[in-house]
Formats: structure tokens, sequence, C-alpha cells
């Protein structure tokens, strides 16, 4: 008797259907080749031999955009992720609201025509034409705003806005980027436990193939056969279900990305050590989009407070309009023009200024208080992630040593097999803890990569600042 391969291989064959099972349990025995071997092996399928399964190449489904990298996918998010394209669009509307707001203190020239038609002249009693039936009148307005203080206050909180609007849409860009990197991580994860699925169904045939040969030899029992293809056949299972879940994490990659088609994660991202926590808490404060974009609307707010004293200042404005009258009337010459300055001074509103100013205190005390807020969140967040990394790298560690361990037993388990001293319910038991141990470390690397992601974006230098 000789050992059969433990199969490492990262790709291997797909779903095979149950046909040694099936053949056992009509009791046909049959001759196969000694050499249980890898998957590959083949056997003569002739009158009363038990030949097993043709399995199909089985592979991740191609994806329709190639492969890219961490940073080319960050980069492209941001580019072309509809979210982040939409706040681009608030800082170009921001932008519009401030030339709005600027037209309405600078100068503005109007031009006006009539043409009045009458049935008829109007003529006084001496027979002199009054109003002549048909008249063309036209005059140019020139209005200069020369005070208008309240205007220039509104224009300027205009332009704050758009400063926050250019800070909020960082901070969409921040959360779109971190949102691409946590899908580019679920790609590389899917990718570790399909490969786990893919050795388990390797080893599970290379079982199968020696458990047939035992039965077909007279040495092994039927049981010991029909036990081998039921885990190969539920190991196939779980390749395709693998599979599937890889193809999901590739289409949600290409569909933040901005692309029509699933999109492949080409290299694990190496983050780097992580900051220590102060130093990570201290640049929360100043790196993070979102904590700027907050610290911005507090300044606005008291800005907007500090400004109140225009809505008491006089407005003055002067208008010039020359003007063009045919035929001319007796109160209107042909051509002339006049000019006005007014001045306009508030003095009773019914208290609107007064619930203005109330209103303008409320919103900085409110800004404040979500700006607290907010400091507090993002330094909880960066301690909360700092445990994590720490907790992660030890779950990733222990999670290694299970595997080791695991991949030992099942080697011991199987020699036993193989000496005749158990049955393969004890290698099957073992190959499943070996499976089991190594989605574990899958997913224990998953959350090491992810934990350090979250400290990343928690400190504000995922992205880039």
């Amino acid at each position: 008797m000789r050992k059969f391969d433990f199969v490492l291989v990262a790709t291997v064959a797909g779903v095979a259907a149950a046909a040694p099972a099936s053949a056992l349990a009509q009791g046909k025995p049959a001759s196969v080749p000694q050499a249980p071997g890898p998957v590959q092996t083949t056997r003569a399928s002739n009158e009363g031999q038990l030949a097993p399964p043709k399995y199909p190449a089985e592979a991740p489904h191609p994806t329709g955009q190639g492969a890219v990298t961490l940073e080319e996918a960050v980069k492209r998010a941001i580019a072309h992720n509809p979210t982040a394209a939409a706040a681009t669009q608030d800082i170009i509307r921001s932008e519009a609201l401030v030339k709005q707001v600027r037209a309405s203190w600078l100068p503005t020239l109007n031009a006006n025509g009539i043409y009045q038609r009458l049935d008829d002249d109007r003529r006084l009693a001496t027979g002199q034409v009054a109003l002549a039936k048909s008249q063309e009148q036209g005059n140019l307005t020139l209005s200069v705003p020369i005070v208008s203080a309240r205007s220039w206050v509104n224009w300027s909180r205009a332009k704050d806005n758009v400063e926050i609007a250019q800070l909020a849409a960082a901070d969409t860009k921040r959360t779109v980027a971190i949102q691409t990197a946590r899908a580019y991580l679920t790609i590389i994860a899917q990718r570790r436990v399909l490969e786990s699925a893919q050795r388990a169904l390797a080893t599970n045939r290379a079982h199968e193939d020696y458990a047939v040969t035992r039965f077909e030899g007279g040495i092994g029992n039927r049981l010991d056969a029909v036990r081998a293809s039921t885990e190969r056949a539920t190991s196939a299972i779980q390749v395709k279900t693998r599979l599937q879940s890889l193809q999901q994490a590739q289409e949600a990659l290409g569909v933040l990305i901005g692309v029509d088609g699933s999109v492949d994660a080409a290299v694990e991202p190496s983050f780097g050590p992580p900051p220590s926590v102060e130093n990570a808490i201290a640049e929360a404060g100043h790196n993070r989009t979102d904590v700027e974009a907050q610290r911005r609307r507090v300044r606005v707010a008291h800005k907007s407070v500090r400004d109140s004293w225009a809505d008491y200042m006089p407005i003055v404005s002067a208008t010039f309009a020359p003007f063009y009258q045919n035929p001319p009337t007796f109160t209107q010459p042909q051509t002339g023009w006049q000019g006005q300055l007014v001045v306009q001074l508030p003095l009773f509103d019914g208290g609107q200024r007064y619930g203005l100013y109330d209103e303008r205190k409320s919103n900085e005390e409110t800004a404040k208080i979500q700006l607290e807020g907010m400091l507090r969140q993002a330094r909880s967040e960066v301690r909360v992630s700092f445990e994590a990394v720490q907790r992660a790298d030890e779950a990733l560690e222990a999670s290694r040593e299970a595997q080791k361990m695991a991949r030992e037993a099942f080697e011991l388990a199987q020699l036993a097999y193989e000496a005749g001293a158990t049955t393969n319910i004890e290698v099957v038991d073992a190959e499943r803890r070996s499976s089991d141990a190594d989605i574990a470390m899958a997913v224990a690397e998953d959350s090491s990569r992810q934990a350090r992601l979250d400290l990343l974006s928690a400190s504000g230098r995922f992205p880039a600042p």
C-alpha cells in the first residue's frame, strides 16, 4: 500500500458525479490501477468495472474588465463612481450660487422698448395733437448699488459654502475609496477561501480514488469507498459556492469603480506597519476630511453670527436712465435722461432681524456640538481599530498554528488508515478539520487586513490626505 498524495494545488477539477458510489451500491467490483495518485488518475471502464467520473476543469469565472491594483481601483472609483461624481456636481452648484449672489451688488443695465398704437390722434380743442396715435419709446436703465452690506455678506457666505462643498466632496470620495478597498480585500479573502475549498476537493478526490482502489482490490470495504465519494461530492458543492461568492465580490468591485463588468484584484495590498495610537489620534483631527468639513462649518456659522450687523445697515443705490420719445409730448421731450439716488434705511421689520440672529446663533452652537461629537467618535474609532489590529494579528497567528496542526493530524490519520489501524472515518474527520482550519486562516487574514484598513481610515491616512 502506498500513501496517496496530499495535493496543495490552487486550481483543481470541478464538480464530479457520484458514479463510484452508485457503482459500489450495485456491488460491482472491478480491477483498477494500484496507484491512487492525484486527481488526474484515469481507469479503464470495461464491463463490470468501476469507472470514476471525468472531472471537468474548474476555475474562477474570467473577469470582464481584467485585474487592477488597489491604488488603481481607488483612483478609478473616485473618478467614475456615481456618488463621487454627484459630489463634484455639488461643488459646481455651489459655485453657481456664488455667481447668483454676487450679481445682487453688481451694476445692472437694462434696455426697454415700447411701441404704442392708438385708434386716432388725441387733439386739444385748438386742434393741436396732444398724443399721437403712433408712439415709440425707448430707454436704458443703469442701476448701481453703492452700499449693500447685506449682499456683500451673503456673497462671502456663498464663497464659504463652496469650500464646505469641496470638503464634503472630498469626504464623499474618502467614503467611496474605503468602500472600494473593502470590496478589493473581500475578493482576496474569497479567493483564499476558494483555494482552500479546491485543496479540500483535490484531497477528497485522491482519497476517493484510494478508497475505491482498496475496495476493488479486496482490501477495503464499500462503506469507506462510499464515505469518500460523499466527501468528494460535498467538497465539489463547496467549490461551486465559493466560485459564486468570488464572482459576486468581483462584480461589486466593478460597480464601485464605475465599469460594466466584473473586476479582479491583481495583488494583495501591503498597508505597512500601523501607526501608534497617539499619532493616529492626533492625525485623525487634521487628516480626516469629515472632521475638517465640520470644523469649516463651525467657522462659517460663527462668521454668519458675526456678520449680523449687515442687517441693520442702509442700502444706497443709484440709477441712470437715458430715454427716447417719438413723437415728443408736452411733458416728455424727444430725448433726455433722468437719475436717482435712493437711500433705504430699515427701521422696523417686525423682529425679523432678531429672529435671524437667534437662528444663526443656534446653528453655530449645533455645529460646535457636532464637531465635538465627531472628534470624540474619531478618537474612539482609532482606539477600537488599533485594538482590532492587535487582536486580529493574534488570531491570525493562532489560526496558522491551528492550520499546521490540523494538516499534521490529517496526515497521521491517513497513515493510520493505510496501515489498517482505523477506518477512513478518522481520515474524513481530520480532512474536514484541516479544511476548516484553512478557511479559518483565510478569514483571519482578511480580518487582519480589514483591521489595518479601518485604522488607516480612522486616522485619515487612507486615502492619502
